[in-house]
């Protein structure tokens, strides 16, 4: 592991390496790394909680040996009490886990921290922020899918996203809120006022040609959100 996530409060871009160029993914993750990011997000998904394929510990393990960003593993999978200690293992920093998915969140929960990573719980666009306020102040970050999970380049639902207004409302700034879905500079101030601060860009990144600018922009525009 290289990093822990940084504290709430800072805006934060964490690209999706779904979108990027696996054939050159070290370079990619470098581009974006040198434009400021520190967090590289990277969506896992098993063809049975989701309708998509990803990666599995050892692309991971790969990333981990190219960079010291902290690396952001959304597990979208249908047991990640069984398969997150492989991702661990391989390198990461951070497990986020969708609440629909454990049956006991809070072991779950109590599980990854003594692996030593920092924690997430995921909400999909159809799950009531209700489901979650239990655990929340147990984890370090709330992703808020504003798509529904499992391909990229899908249309931002704005609805989903105002899940991130009671949210921090609720617990301040305790905990890092991500969004994932649909996020570029048009969006990114959106939810940014809504009260994220953690944005996962896929394709408005890395199908860019010019990936630092992209970058930038997306966290120009972001900065014009924050409260």
């Amino acid at each position: 592991m290289a990093g822990r996530l940084p504290k709430p409060g800072t805006i934060e871009l964490a690209p999706s390496i779904l979108s990027a160029d696996f054939a050159n993914l070290a370079s990619e993750i470098r581009q974006v790394t040198d434009a400021g990011v520190r967090i590289v997000h990277i969506d896992v998904m098993d063809g049975h909680f989701v309708p998509n394929l990803t990666i599995g510990p050892p692309v991971v393990k790969w990333i981990r040996r190219c960079t010291q960003a902290v690396l952001d593993v959304h597990l979208m999978i249908t047991d990640p009490q069984r398969y997150a200690p492989r991702f661990v293992e391989a390198g990461a920093d951070h497990i986020t886990f969708h609440i629909e998915t454990v049956r006991e969140p809070v072991r779950m929960i109590e599980d990854l921290r003594r692996m030593g990573v920092t924690v997430g719980v995921t909400l999909n666009p159809g799950t009531p922020v209700d489901s979650i306020l239990d655990v929340v102040p147990l984890c370090d970050m709330v992703l808020v899918m504003t798509v529904e999970p499992g391909f990229g380049g899908q249309e931002f639902m704005d609805a989903a996203a105002r899940k991130c207004i009671p949210l921090r409302e609720k617990f301040g700034n305790a905990v890092r809120i991500e969004v994932d879905g649909g996020i570029n500079p048009q969006t990114a101030p959106i939810v940014v006022g809504y009260g994220a601060d953690t944005l996962v860009a896929g394709q408005a990144v890395f199908g860019e040609p010019n990936r630092p600018e992209a970058v930038r922009s997306i966290l120009q525009a972001a900065l014009c959100g924050k409260r």
